[in-house]
């Protein structure tokens, strides 16, 4: 179980701050990401890092039986195949993201979801015992 608490306490806290901003920078958002959706480079490099992370993840926490654990393992197969989408189809990643970004309730409730998550993965993590 030691994995799934150091994983936990590692990607909880990036996506409840990832949350946090989209929430805060509501009006930014759009622009930047229409920016990183028209740069095929960064979209490619996005991927690789999705990639490298889910594999990492997944190598040491492939768990699939119940209870919050699982999420970890579900998230780390999830940046596995947004990765390697990213990475073999950028132009079709870019088309997505234009769409994602222009539409504002999408990103409110994507910030939410992120944040909801984060915080679920970092108390988890670092509030209780397993």
């Amino acid at each position: 179980m030691a994995p799934t608490k150091l994983i936990a306490g590692l990607i909880g806290p990036v996506m409840a701050a990832i949350g946090i901003a989209m929430l805060l920078n509501r009006q930014a958002f759009p622009e930047m990401i229409t920016q990183v959706a028209q740069n095929y480079a960064i979209i490619f490099l996005s991927g690789a890092l999705s990639l490298l992370a889910g594999v990492a993840i997944v190598r040491v926490h492939n768990v699939w039986t119940g209870g919050w654990p699982v999420i970890v393992t579900i998230l780390g197969w999830l940046l596995i195949v947004g990765g390697v989408a990213r990475m073999w189809c950028p132009k079709k990643a870019s088309e997505i993201a234009t769409t994602f970004g222009s539409d504002p309730t999408l990103l409110l409730v994507a910030g939410a979801v992120l944040l909801a998550l984060g915080a679920f993965l970092s108390f988890k993590a670092y509030g209780t015992t397993i």
